[in-house]
């Protein structure tokens, strides 16, 4: 249900409009309850007695809803999901997001958000990233010691490619070490994911979108990892991302299995292709 902002009376006004019977004098019995807040509030029950309907307005929490960003998913997508469960604009989301957030992607972490109902676009987006922010703090302190947002966020990047490319979670130390040998010895990282950015996060990657992606996204035309991260990361991705497996491996292929066929030659590696 939603109660406008304003005093005991204009709340008493909206709720006759609703034809709910209630009357001038009912705002004497519900100030002796309390005061009830404004928004949307979670009453609870659709079938209430007069005297239970007015407790409610006075000591009922608001309403929310849980909206999930699982893990790899972009806030080009999030941001769809979002609009349409809350009845939002994507356009004023994303815009907003782009104006508040330090990098264009990967800054709300992976989970399930509980978000009270009637929230503007503004008030949502600074809540997202605040509430991501203070956990990059604490995860970093955690696990590094200290916060350096920069450097904490290149692991984000990192973490991000692991999360698109890891068929399960044993996979995500190995793809890390690919990605950290490859940098060592200043390979291009080559990988599809990084493609998988914004608007791309659910398109195959063809040798035509390899050709003609001319962003910094496109990690077979450049060197090293993309400025921004490509999606949102889990706790398992970041861990796999600052400590990656103890192996030399240089090259990984999609075998019958669905997961990958990891080698540390490119020879071995063109026999797992054919």
């Amino acid at each position: 249900m939603f109660l406008p902002k304003g005093g005991t009376l204009n709340i008493i006004a909206h709720l006759k409009q609703q034809n709910l019977g209630i009357w001038g004098f009912d705002a004497l019995f519900i100030r002796m309850l309390g005061y009830p807040q404004s928004g949307w509030i979670d009453i609870g029950s659709t079938l209430l007695s007069r005297g239970d309907f007015f407790y409610k307005l006075t000591k009922a929490k608001a309403a929310v809803k849980q909206i999930t960003l699982i893990p790899g998913e972009t806030f080009y997508f999030f941001s769809q999901e979002l609009a349409k469960e809350l009845a939002l604009s994507q356009k004023v989301l994303q815009e907003t997001y782009n104006k508040h957030a330090h990098y264009a992607d990967g800054v709300i972490l992976a989970d399930t958000y509980n978000i009270p109902m009637g929230i503007s676009e503004e008030n949502l987006i600074l809540y997202l990233l605040d509430h991501s922010l203070k956990r990059h703090e604490n995860l970093a302190k955690k696990i590094l010691g200290e916060y350096d947002e920069v450097q904490w966020f290149k692991y984000i990047t990192i973490a991000s490619i692991i999360q698109k490319e890891a068929a399960n979670l044993y996979e995500m130390p190995l793809i890390s070490a690919v990605i950290h040998n490859r940098l060592k010895k200043k390979m291009p990282l080559q990988m599809d994911g990084s493609l998988n950015y914004g608007k791309y996060s659910h398109t195959t990657v063809t040798p035509q979108r390899i050709r003609n992606d001319t962003t910094l996204y496109n990690t077979y035309k450049y060197k090293g990892i993309p400025q921004n991260p490509v999606g949102s990361v889990s706790f398992d991705a970041i861990k796999a991302a600052i400590s990656p497996a103890n192996v030399d491996y240089l090259f990984f292929v999609k075998n019958a299995q669905g997961t990958h066929t990891f080698t540390r030659n490119y020879n071995e590696h063109l026999k797992n292709i054919k």
